[in-house]
């Protein structure tokens, strides 16, 4: 690695973050590639930047009682210093406080002046000696307060999920968010077996485990990133959640069928359904970016896929050329991702309830306009990667008043053993939750419309 330690690896994205707007992931990908540290220092980086973010309620709100003047009243650089201090003194445990401080001193010299240098290691040292004496908000009597400042979340969002969740739930919900998610890939069975693909992984020196539901799914561990894998540059495997690759399995194609992927990019979905279709038959695949369906087809080459055919377009007009095209139609819909926090740790800190009813009614039209490229008889799934009502079992409930020619069809036999038992599976429509199920929050509903020549 150059010259640079971990902790500044991790300062310069903290402050790409705050103040240039930078997605923490992206900022993170290019200091990694720009200094090349070792896999110790690779991972550290990693877990203070992401950790800071989680945990950026509770970091800013002990650092407030420790601190005469606003902490955005500082520089950028002392701010994230100070940040990233109290995370390694509050929640890494394995690192001494000593240490948390002396070398968040050494970055405030470099970044700052002496009596900044100064300033950081009183403001440390007293988090690491008092931050067990500092009193929360009481659970019972402010219960938003307490969880947003416990566990780390905007308030509008513990507000929602208390109304919603209860207490216990929004807690352990929060807590599974600021818990980091595994590395899931999806084995691509149109080269090789599950079995044939942990063996390959392992000659690599990663590890695989089986996911919990999913019989394509594996968790990895011990590698620099995907793409330094040969397994990943053959094509052996897709970069996929466990819960993302129950949308397939639901909608369940048949071979030589025609699918329309109405929100495809990046194509974790349409290059799932081609495998489970033995790459036969007709996918296209529709985005309203180009450089998002490139994405697509940089998969689909990888992956050795060939059934793919992708086309720009709005989701809300596919109808006007592709109405009653499809045996099955997909439809991923746009949405306010928070099913899946734990994977974008800055991202609960970018989202805005006002920003709902949009997403919402965007969510209809596309679902209005791709239910009409549906031939009678055919299969319909909506899924999102979040967890509210109204973008979910509501979006659905008010399409099927609008549609009585579509009907909600038993889940049951798509799911794999355990989540067929979900109270909600046979009523056609499943809401996955990190805490409860191990993956990311995603809804899924499958619909038919009828055959009005079969009476079904």
């Amino acid at each position: 690695m150059k010259n640079i330690t971990a902790r500044e690896l991790a300062l310069l994205v903290g402050k790409a973050v705050e103040e240039e707007g930078a997605y923490a992931n992206l900022a993170l990908n290019k200091v990694l590639e720009q200094y090349q540290p070792g896999k110790l220092d690779r991972a550290f980086a990693t877990e203070l930047v992401y950790g800071v973010l989680r945990n950026l309620n509770t970091i800013d709100w002990v650092l407030a009682h420790f601190l005469k003047q606003p902490l955005a009243s500082q520089t950028v650089w002392i701010r994230n210093i100070l940040r990233m201090g109290t995370y390694q003194i509050m929640f890494m445990p394995r690192i001494p406080d000593s240490a948390a401080c002396n070398e968040s001193v050494n970055l405030a010299k470099k970044y700052g002046h002496e009596g900044a240098a100064r300033f950081v290691n009183g403001v440390l040292r007293n988090v690491a000696r008092q931050q067990h004496s500092l009193d929360y908000p009481d659970p019972k009597e402010d219960p938003v307060d307490y969880v947003a400042l416990k566990y780390s979340h905007p308030t509008w969002l513990v507000e929602r999920w208390l109304k919603e969740y209860g207490f216990d739930q929004t807690v352990a919900l929060c807590q599974a968010n600021n818990r980091p998610a595994p590395n899931t890939v999806r084995t691509n069975t149109l080269k090789i077996t599950r079995e044939n693909l942990i063996a390959r992984l392992q000659e690599e020196g990663v590890e695989a485990v089986e996911t919990k539901y999913v019989p394509e799914g594996l968790n990895l561990s011990g590698f620099l990133s995907y793409r330094s894998l040969k397994t990943f540059q053959e094509g052996l495997f897709q970069v996929q959640d466990e819960s993302s690759m129950l949308v397939a399995h639901v909608l369940n194609p048949a071979s030589g069928s025609r699918v329309l992927d109405a929100a495809s990019a990046p194509g974790g979905k349409t290059t799932h359904l081609a495998q489970l279709m033995g790459d036969t038959g007709q996918i296209l695949a529709f985005d309203l970016y180009a450089h998002k369906l490139n994405l697509i087809m940089d998969n689909c080459k990888r992956l050795g896929i060939h059934s793919v055919q992708i086309e720009v377009a709005d989701a809300r007009d596919i109808h006007k050329k592709y109405q009653g095209w499809a045996d099955y139609v997909l439809v991923d819909a746009p949405c306010s991702g928070l099913g899946v926090l734990r994977r974008r740790p800055d991202a609960r800190w970018r989202k805005d309830p006002s920003q709902l009813p949009g997403i919402v009614r965007l969510q209809k039209e596309i679902l209005q306009s791709a239910s009409k490229c549906l031939r009678p008889g055919g299969v319909l799934v909506y899924s999102t990667c979040t967890i509210t009502r109204e973008e979910n079992i509501g979006v659905v409930e008010d399409f099927l008043k609008e549609h009585p020619e579509f009907i909600m069809g038993d889940l049951r036999q798509f799911l794999p053993p355990g989540l067929d038992r979900e109270a909600t599976a046979e009523n056609g429509y499943l809401q996955l939750l990190p805490h409860i199920h191990g993956m990311d929050g995603f809804f899924i509903a499958r619909l038919r419309k009828k055959d009005l020549n079969r009476n079904a």
